[in-house]
């Protein structure tokens, strides 16, 4: 590989391989622009969607599917890659029982993917700049009706500055923490303890998404439905 390839010149080359069933060497490339990006933009998400694609060809199926959780991540609204992921994810071998979601986390979830973290927090700082706008017009306005439609205006223009401002800081943690990952060793038993002699509690499969809580001397205590456990920090990576 030319250390002189542009990305666009990888791209070019890493779709044409795709194309010719060289999987593995578009695999490579997609990951050469990825790791050459100064900053992960929305931009790449495309690069991420079809590296997923590339590493599902070669049976690689945690690869895949990590791969379509960042082009989700970075565009939440890529059905392509939704399509793909789900699909992915009933290759999955696993003994443990999927829980049912609260359908109003399911739902706030949902709402707070629709949109990137600068747009809520633009959103948030326009509305509660309209709130105030609102407030003085309810303040020193002669007009009842006026004062009226500022009253109500600034509260809802409030309620949704507030629903705005925790969407983006909900972004910004998921982002900075990134406490989702995903199983990348054929099987992995999770213990009771962080350490070897500890009681085997669990099996996890390759390809299962779990949520990471603490990691502590080379293990990381994470949870998947009801369960939770210790496994070796090198079995999974995060999204």
């Amino acid at each position: 590989m030319s250390i002189a390839q542009s990305p666009a010149e990888l791209w070019t080359r890493a779709n044409q391989a795709y194309t010719d069933g060289n999987y593995a060497e578009a695999a490579a490339d997609y990951s050469a622009i990825i790791d050459a990006a100064p900053v992960i933009t929305r931009a790449y998400a495309p690069v991420y969607y079809n590296l997923g694609n590339a590493h599902f060809k070669q049976g690689e199926l945690s690869q895949a599917i990590l791969a379509y959780e960042r082009c989700l991540r970075l565009k939440p609204t890529d059905k392509n890659a939704k399509y793909n992921l789900e699909f992915a994810q009933t290759q999955i071998i696993d003994n443990i029982a999927d829980t049912q979601v609260f359908f109003l986390r399911e739902w706030v979830t949902t709402l707070r993917n629709m949109l990137p973290l600068r747009i809520w927090m633009w959103s948030s700082i326009i509305l509660f700049s309209l709130t105030l706008i609102c407030l003085l017009l309810f303040a020193f306005s002669h007009s009842i009706g006026v004062r009226k439609a500022g009253f109500y205006l600034s509260i809802i223009f409030i309620i949704c500055s507030v629903i705005g401002f925790a969407n983006a800081a909900s972004l910004n943690h998921r982002d900075n923490v990134r406490a989702e990952a995903i199983i990348t060793r054929g099987i992995v038993n999770a213990k009771a303890s962080p350490d070897r002699s500890g009681t085997e509690l669990f099996t996890l499969h390759e390809g299962t998404k779990v949520t990471i809580h603490e990691v502590l001397g080379g293990y990381a205590n994470i949870e998947v439905g009801n369960y939770n456990g210790w496994i070796p920090v090198n079995t999974l990576e995060r999204i």
